[in-house]
């Protein structure tokens, strides 16, 4: 690792440095490494995806690519049947890879299991024979409610063995929100567990999932609890229809079930996502296609090999878990790591520790856990080999250029190209990002189009915006990976998803066109910068401004780690700048940090964009997920009651925030 004192020239070019390429080391070895292939996908276009489809195994070859014939409602690989269940686990073992292992997975008290892919489908057949006694049947949606522990995969294996959908409900959500989903997908049949471990101490899982199951309109069928706490837990009796997932496993110890043949098109998985109207949006995954662009993202853009120890630091309740931890990797045959606890527990250490100990070579996690790592600082990392590190990757936000920079250097050591990638639950996939093989990378830029990509800037009538000029980010072309619609609502689908440049209903699919809802802004050599949710915009005095841009120049400041910028009422201007800032470990928090934000404010963007506040906080309000709850901090900004704090992970810290606001 570089000395965290450093070299003052080195920190000095890095800071400068907007250009990035990747090691003559890791190009010679990348999975992808010509750059003709954008020109060749483009010219193939779609029968380039056909090299995604062939890193599967199919039981009956497809007809055709892609059947556009109805649009937005596009169909891949159409006619072709497989089964994920078996791409991810028969074929591995069937071609002499049964030891190896599948996954490494760490408790947040250092327990650890070990599954190799013999393991592995041997525990999912178990389960899969399990659910069809329960009498779960093809095209059933089973809800899996269960925390960061193997028996999740597990059982999203065993639901695809069977041909049955599974909607995975990320386990911090509410008793409400498990029985809001349930009762959206019809689902009368629960996996979930008696409780998990967070930051030490054992959380009773089953009393929340009992109280959702109770919220569930058209009744369960029968449920499933794992036993995580052991002598840890809180004492649950079963009810009539609960079932216990070991004696389950027991009374089927040995069966073996035949993997269904499902339909390209067939639903592999629903996943709820937040709607603006305040109802989740229960996008549907389908198997050929999904499965096929993860697995390509994943062998493209994450360069990886069967030979290697990948880690994803998110959680299987969310799309990147689905995508990257569970179904791109195992169809690849690679080892996957799964961690159950938080970043900083027992220590700030602590992924850096399992980074060594599990000789992690490829690292795939969010800004915002980078922002804390660059937080709490050099020396946490610096006590840890790194050195099996191969390739890093971003998701979930844009990176701040100071961010990439801190990661690609602490953690990449400066060999490690580091991937920035755009992507949505809607896209199943990556869309926008460098192939580290190929192209150069840009700090806070997410890179170019994945080849086979549309992917555009445009203005509000459509058309390409100037480089260096904001729009509206577009796809115009169906890519594999994409939903296929809202479950059971393709109205919605159609008016929160598509824009038809067309004057009357068209069946021709160049008038429709994905709209993502992020503005973007592309450069000189079609580099796309995210700048966030359009609608994540403040009015000053007639002049739209992205709070991402912002927050950007912001965390451009040295000794910032983190910001979130909001609009607040202004008499004069419509709306101001309020920015709520944390600085790194050590730094004053004085009158001369906010002259110095301020400033840089005033330099990156204009005068117009000042703040009329700074207000420094030791942490933002943040849901579950990560996602900064900008809502509480308008509200703190024009002095409102403040709204409901119960789906924050931090409540404590609003309250904080307002009362510093008020002392000001």
């Amino acid at each position: 690792m570089v000395d965290s004192d450093g070299d003052g020239e080195l920190e000095a070019r890095l800071v400068e440095q907007e250009e990035f390429e990747p090691s003559r080391e890791f190009v010679e070895q990348a999975n992808v490494s010509d750059p003709k292939i954008y020109d060749e996908f483009e010219k193939n276009w779609p029968g380039c995806w056909e090299q995604a489809a062939a890193l599967l195994d199919w039981d009956s070859p497809y007809d055709e690519v892609l059947d556009d014939s109805n649009p937005p409602f596009y169909e891949w690989f159409t006619g072709g049947k497989l089964n994920a269940s078996y791409n991810c686990l028969d074929r591995h073992v069937e071609n002499g890879d049964k030891n190896r292992v599948a996954i490494k997975w760490e408790g947040e008290h250092g327990d650890t299991r070990t599954y190799t892919y013999q393991d592995l489908s041997r525990e999912v057949n178990e389960f899969a024979a399990a659910l069809r006694d329960l009498g779960v049947e093809e095209d059933d949606v089973v809800t899996l409610y269960m925390p960061m522990i193997p028996e999740l995969p597990i059982a999203m294996l065993a639901c695809a063995r069977i041909g049955a959908p599974h909607s995975v409900v990320f386990a911090g959500f509410s008793a409400e929100a498990l029985a809001t989903r349930m009762n959206s997908a019809d689902s009368r049949f629960l996996v979930t567990c008696d409780g998990y471990y967070r930051r030490g101490d054992p959380l009773d899982h089953l009393d929340k999932a009992n109280e959702g199951l109770d919220g569930v309109d058209h009744g369960v069928d029968a449920a499933v609890v794992v036993d995580r706490l052991g002598d840890d837990g809180f004492g649950h009796d079963l009810r009539g229809n609960q079932h216990d997932w070991d004696g389950l496993l027991d009374e089927h110890s040995g069966d073996r079930v035949d993997p269904v043949q499902r339909d390209a098109e067939d639903m592999l998985f629903l996943m709820y996502t937040s709607g603006t109207t305040g109802q989740p949006k229960g996008v549907k995954h389908t198997t050929g296609g999904y499965l096929s662009y993860a697995a390509w993202t994943s062998h493209a853009v994450l360069d990886i090999e069967k030979e290697d120890t990948y880690w994803c630091a998110a959680d299987i309740g969310w799309i990147t878990g689905h995508s990257y931890i569970v179904y791109g990797p195992l169809a690849l045959g690679t080892t996957t790591v799964m961690y159950e606890g938080t970043p900083d527990y027992p220590n700030r250490s602590r992924l850096w520790e399992l980074v060594e100990k599990y000789a992690v070579d490829i690292f795939y996690t969010a800004p915002t856990a980078i922002r804390a790592f660059m937080k709490w600082g050099t020396q946490f990392p610096e006590r840890h080999d790194l050195s099996s590190l191969r390739l890093l990757g971003t998701v979930g936000e844009p990176i701040n250029p100071r961010a990439w920079k801190w990661y690609y250097k602490h953690i990449g050591d400066e060999e490690c190209p580091v991937v920035d990638t755009w992507w949505q639950t809607e896209t199943g996939g990556m869309m926008i990002t460098t192939l580290p093989g190929v192209g150069n990378m840009k700090p806070g830029s997410a890179g170019p189009p994945l080849p086979g990509v549309d992917a555009k800037v445009v203005d509000t009538g459509g058309e390409e915006v100037e480089a260096g000029r904001a729009g509206y980010l577009t796809v115009n072309k169906p890519w594999p990976g994409m939903l296929r619609t809202l479950y059971k609502n393709d109205e919605r689908f159609i008016d929160e998803y598509w824009r038809e440049y067309s004057d009357t209903d068209s069946d021709d699919p160049d008038d429709w066109v994905y709209f993502p809802e992020d503005g973007a802004k592309i450069d000189d050599d079609g580099y796309i910068t995210i700048l966030g949710r359009v609608d994540d915009v403040i009015n000053v005095s007639g002049h739209r401004l992205g709070t991402m841009e912002i927050e950007s120049a912001i965390v451009g400041v040295e000794g910032v780690a983190e910001a979130a910028v909001v609009g607040g009422k202004h008499d004069v201007k419509g709306e101001a700048v309020y920015a709520y800032v944390i600085t790194e470990e050590g730094q004053a928090e004085d009158d001369e940090m906010r002259d110095r934000i301020v400033q840089g404010v005033e330099d990156a963007i204009g005068p117009i964009a000042r703040p009329e506040q700074v207000l420094f906080t030791p942490e933002l309000p943040k849901t579950r997920s990560g996602k900064i709850m900008r809502r509480l901090l308008e509200e703190i900004a024009n002095g409102e009651e403040l709204g409901d704090t119960t789906t924050l992970r931090n409540p404590e810290i609003v309250e904080e925030i307002q009362r510093k606001a008020d002392a000001r």
